[in-house]
């Protein structure tokens, strides 16, 4: 007879709240997820913190929103990238309204949820791309009385050149310009997008990808194992930059342009090695243990056992190793685009900006400065967060 969904509340809210009363314990890993937030909300309300189209302009009776088209069409190669955190600026803050209205109907709230977030996905299908070449702040200049234009903050596109090259930090350009007049702030804003998408994407297919290899490997052992076993030494042995290399030079030729697809996919399908030797220990110690011996007594199919009684159990290092990973593609990400073989310009990017700083980087610091500054939060973060998650799940603390 199975337990009432209330007992299982009861039974799963105390974990929760004993890992968090642990976790929060430790300000070091509270200073991570602060810094995580930071560069989350940095990158996903770039477009409203840093952007060339005005909010609202209105003339002559008629009111616009040039910012509407942007967000759903981007105009931009990365357009895969810029869609998603462009759907995460606007979905979420509608699903955390529908989350406050419907608070005491949990199933309404996450009927309401999926519904707003499948609407909210159906305009970025169909919205038409269109090259928007219109000089938005020199029309705002020619605004009759009574018109109005509401811009950002910083009033700069991540490619628009509007200054003089290597222009140092003042009130117009808080963080200076790059080597042809852009804007840095604007750019460091849209390169924590491309920094984050590596770092999580590329983490979450090797996580994938390890987990499966990890799983398999240690639950069925023999001839499974070893093979297993020496694809993942085949595959630490490979390359990563020089796959980059290859790949970006045949895929350029046939004007493919979503570089950032390429990096992510490139990182991912090569650093789940440890992950996979990781779940593959913590594997074979479970593998003996009464509870899956007694799975196997009644017959319970293989993959429910890996899934559902294996997983559950190992999910702590997973995750701390995501959270190390991240950390670990980001800095990839960010040298593979110092090299030049990562995102590939115009697309903003934290290691580009410092590639553009070694001309002269006591000249040219404020290159130097910003991007450091940013790599350094975000390696710092997800480590402090990692570690705090180990201490948290640890069952001796």
């Amino acid at each position: 007879m199975s337990e009432p969904p209330g007992e299982i509340a009861e039974v799963s809210a105390p974990v929760s709240r004993e890992f968090w009363s642990r976790f929060k314990t430790d300000p070091m890993a509270i200073a991570g997820l602060f810094g995580i937030g930071l560069l989350m909300v940095g990158a996903v309300f770039a477009p409203l913190l840093a952007n060339e189209r005005p909010f609202v302009f209105y003339r002559e009776g008629r009111l616009s929103f040039p910012i509407l088209r942007y967000l759903f069409a981007p105009d931009t190669n990365e357009v895969v990238v810029e869609q998603i955190f462009n759907y995460l600026l606007i979905a979420l803050p509608v699903m955390l309204l529908a989350w406050i209205l419907f608070r005491k109907r949990p199933r309404v709230r996450i009927v309401v949820s999926c519904v707003l977030g499948v609407l909210l996905m159906l305009p970025f299908f169909f919205a038409e791309h269109v090259l928007d070449r219109t000089d938005w702040r020199e029309d705002a200049k020619r605004l009759a009385e009574g018109d109005f234009a509401i811009f950002a903050p910083v009033p700069y596109g991540p490619f628009e050149n509007i200054a003089q090259p290597f222009s140092a930090p003042s009130r117009e350009h808080i963080f200076g310009t790059d080597k042809i007049g852009r804007d840095v702030f604007s750019r460091m804003l849209y390169g924590a997008r491309v920094s984050l998408a590596v770092g999580m994407m590329a983490t979450f297919i090797a996580m994938v990808l390890g987990t499966s290899v990890g799983l398999v490997s240690g639950y069925l052992g023999g001839k499974t194992d070893m093979v297993l076993m020496r694809i993942v030494e085949v595959v630490i042995c490979f390359p990563t930059f020089l796959l980059l290399l290859i790949l970006m030079a045949i895929l350029q030729d046939r004007d493919f342009r979503q570089s950032i697809l390429l990096v992510i996919g490139v990182i991912g399908f090569t650093s789940w090695t440890g992950l996979s030797r990781i779940v593959r220990g913590e594997t074979l110690k479970l593998r003996p243990l009464a509870y899956i011996q007694s799975c196997e007594s009644l017959a319970i199919p293989v993959w429910r056992i890996m899934l559902l009684h294996i997983l559950p159990n190992i999910a702590g290092p997973i995750m701390i190793s995501f959270s190390f990973g991240v950390a670990g593609a980001i800095v990839a990400e960010s040298s593979l685009s110092f090299l030049g073989f990562g995102v590939q310009p115009p697309t903003a990017s934290w290691g580009e900006l410092l590639r553009q700083a070694m001309e002269d980087p006591f000249i040219y610091w404020h290159l130097t400065l910003w991007p450091g500054v940013a790599l350094f939060i975000a390696v710092v973060s997800f480590n402090f967060a990692g570690e705090g998650l180990r201490k948290a799940l640890d069952p001796k603390n």
